[in-house]
């Protein structure tokens, strides 16, 4: 898991109990596997390195690398020494062409379409049970029916690339119990 690339998506409304309307992504260009980090759009550059730390770190180790484009907080100086001093190439995308850092913009993509799919995107609406369904509550299912899909290049659900094994999960189970209701 030594070289990810970093996004930010910035089109999301507030929401959370820290206010937060963006979602930091680190993306393993090995595995293709995504971790989604909710933060502020205009969060320091300490916040970021404090998110990344708790967050993808923690879950992986220290990189080896990281390519990101030229977002305010990517380019300080502050985090540029951050990465010097662990040893972490940072890459950062061109001036003019953005887009160059295909992984993340293309998970970004993504990550937006699926927080519109599992939300009511804009909205905030209680169900039977009170549970309010903003997209920060709704991250960590997104991440994990991501993670736990099968990926177009890869052809293995990304987690038994990460882990070396499958995730259980409810439709696992439930597949061998239900009685086929209308044999062919």
């Amino acid at each position: 898991m030594g070289n990810s690339s970093l996004g930010l998506v910035t089109a999301l409304p507030l929401e959370g109990d820290r206010s937060d309307n963006a979602c930091l992504l680190l993306v393993y260009r090995y595995t293709k596997t995504s971790i989604f980090l909710p933060c502020h759009k205009h969060g320091t550059a300490i916040n970021i390195a404090i998110i990344i730390w708790d967050k993808g770190i923690s879950y992986t180790g220290l990189f080896q690398s990281i390519k990101s484009d030229r977002e305010p907080n990517f380019t300080s100086e502050l985090w540029t020494n951050l990465h010097k001093s662990f040893g972490i190439n940072l890459s950062l995308s061109t001036v003019y062409h953005p887009q160059t850092e295909g992984l993340a913009e293309i998970m970004i993509q993504a990550l937006e379409d699926m927080i519109k799919r599992f939300s009511a995107y804009g909205q905030k609406f209680k169900d039977s049970d009170g549970f309010t369904n903003d997209w920060c509550t709704l991250i960590p299912r997104v991440e994990l029916a991501y993670k736990t899909s099968v990926h177009y290049l890869t052809v293995k659900r990304l987690e038994m690339l990460a882990k070396g094994w499958n995730p259980r999960l409810s439709y696992d189970t439930l597949e061998k119990y239900l009685v086929d209701i209308n044999p062919i």
